[in-house]
């Protein structure tokens, strides 16, 4: 999974501390340094513009209400030229998106046609951990069928949401293997101004593959094996799109494991929400530093007519003992057509509440650490066990939690049921933007959230979304319920 040679630990230090990159808002990622070219990482060779970019099929809510099935199996998929066995939801390797609305229910039948346990997370939503809903300690058998029911609360945040297992300890093999599609709770264009409500949307899922023999690798994944990265499946897709148009593109890391630092040189990415939670204030960024399971819906508008552009992921390291991902590209971006008037974006975007004069109802330390061979993770010195209560919280109230990372490589954090607000990193505080539910943990360094648990009671997790680590060991418990909180 990494280079433990002291050269390349010295090498990928070097490279560490040649520079940095971050956004104003703390967003997803941002935390881990981002030097540019290192000497381990070499861009793969040019691949040529594909087709028109095209959007995952839909299943759209009716009436308040979502029913749809969902079968796992293992077919072959076109993918990158080939005929690939890969896990697939519904025989795709890039499955419906589901569309649902704030207040929906939704149903789903889960039918394994799989030779191992499967069950499925809705990443990202607020809804209850317990029963048929978001449940991740359901395990479904093969040749098992299970009836999932989910209630949103009519408060559920507008935004872009993904779907994947969670069955521990073989989540990164069934998401690596093609496991993952996208979920929209519509409502983000609300915020916009009244010419820009009907604008053109993309999604833009990003996921990768690695290719053995005739399938996509699923066990012994290496973090840092080349990879072939694609966008809604597709290789270097063409976006089209119109000199000073403004589109909405929903980016994705659907993927199991690998970073992304996607950015479209000569433009620059207006953030409108992260990790499906709308912020409070746009603001530009060149580029966004996306951990697996990291979303952002941003505004792009077209270049001058004609031109033509690489979307693009750039070199990025994740620390001495993580790994160098070399630049790629994700997508053409080319402007064509009659020319758009740019329209005025708002000072201010969507409400939230600011966590930073709340009620702290209790104080938590969370320790990130693994072994030497990086083949072990743990969480203040224990490795996972779903029959073990790790962390208690009341519900209704506000805890603030210091993660602090003791190893050379970047970690991130992601907690389930409930989002939180960055509030510093490094002891460094972050301007509030909103509400995030997956961020990075620089290597050496620390982040301080704080999370209001609302709504829903149960058992639910924590852990670090690089799912490598996390089937590892690198992910704890946290009950929530309505009684007293106990000290931990």
């Amino acid at each position: 999974m990494r280079t433990r040679t002291l050269a390349g630990a010295l090498l990928a230090l070097l490279a560490l501390l040649a520079g940095c990159g971050s956004d104003p808002g703390g967003s997803a990622g941002s935390q881990a340094q981002s030097p540019g070219p290192s000497p381990a990482a070499s861009a793969p060779s040019p691949v040529p513009p594909g087709d028109p970019l095209r959007e995952p099929a839909q299943v759209v809510s009716k009436n308040g209400f979502l029913r749809t099935r969902i079968v796992v199996e293992r077919k072959k998929v076109e993918l990158a030229g080939r005929r690939l066995w890969a896990l697939t939801y519904n025989g795709q390797y890039m499955p419906p998106t589901l569309r649902i609305r704030p207040g929906d229910r939704m149903d789903v039948s889960l039918v394994n046609e799989i030779d191992q346990m499967t069950n499925v997370h809705v990443h990202g939503l607020h809804v209850s951990p317990s029963g048929h809903s978001d449940n991740v300690f359901v395990m479904i058998k093969p040749g098992e069928t299970y009836h999932y029911a989910y209630q949103f609360p009519p408060n559920l945040a507008t935004g872009t949401y993904w779907y994947h297992p969670h069955a521990h300890p073989i989540t990164a093999r069934q998401t690596a293997g093609g496991m993952s599609g996208i979920i929209v709770v519509e409502g983000l264009k609300q915020y916009l101004p009244a010419p820009l409500r009907n604008i053109t949307e993309r999604t833009v899922a990003l996921k990768d593959f690695q290719i053995q023999g005739d399938q996509i690798k699923t066990e012994d994944l290496s973090i840092g094996a080349p990879t072939t990265r694609v966008v809604n499946g597709q290789l270097n897709p063409v976006i089209r799109i119109r000199p000073g148009e403004t589109q909405l593109w929903r980016i994705a890391n659907i993927g199991a494991n690998i970073f992304y630092k996607v950015a479209l040189p000569g433009h620059r990415f207006r953030v409108i929400a992260r990790d499906g939670n709308p912020v409070t204030k746009i603001y530009s960024v060149d580029s966004i530093i996306m951990p697996a399971a990291s979303r952002f819906d941003v505004l792009v508008e077209g270049g001058p007519a004609g031109s033509t552009t690489e979307l693009k992921t750039l070199p990025y390291n994740t620390g001495p003992a993580g790994n160098q991902f070399p630049e790629a590209t994700l997508a053409t971006v080319v402007s064509r057509g009659e020319p758009v008037p740019r329209e005025k974006l708002p000072a201010t975007f969507a409400p939230a509440i600011d966590l930073a004069d709340a009620k702290i109802a209790a104080r938590k330390t969370i320790t990130y650490t693994e072994n030497e061979a990086g083949t072990e993770f743990y969480i203040n010195g224990k490795q996972f066990d779903p029959d073990r209560i790790d962390f208690r919280a009341k519900l209704n109230t506000v805890q603030e939690w210091t993660v602090q990372n003791n190893s050379d490589e970047v970690h991130s954090f992601h907690l389930h049921t409930n989002d939180f607000q960055l509030m510093s990193t490094n002891g460094k505080p972050v301007p509030f933007y909103g509400y995030q539910e997956t961020v990075d943990v620089p290597p050496r360094g620390n982040i301080v959230v704080r999370a209001a648990f609302l709504d829903y009671t149960g058992k639910t997790v924590l852990h670090c979304h690089i799912l490598n680590h996390e089937d590892k060991g690198m992910m704890s418990t946290l009950l929530i319920s309505d009684g007293a909180a106990r000290k931990d």
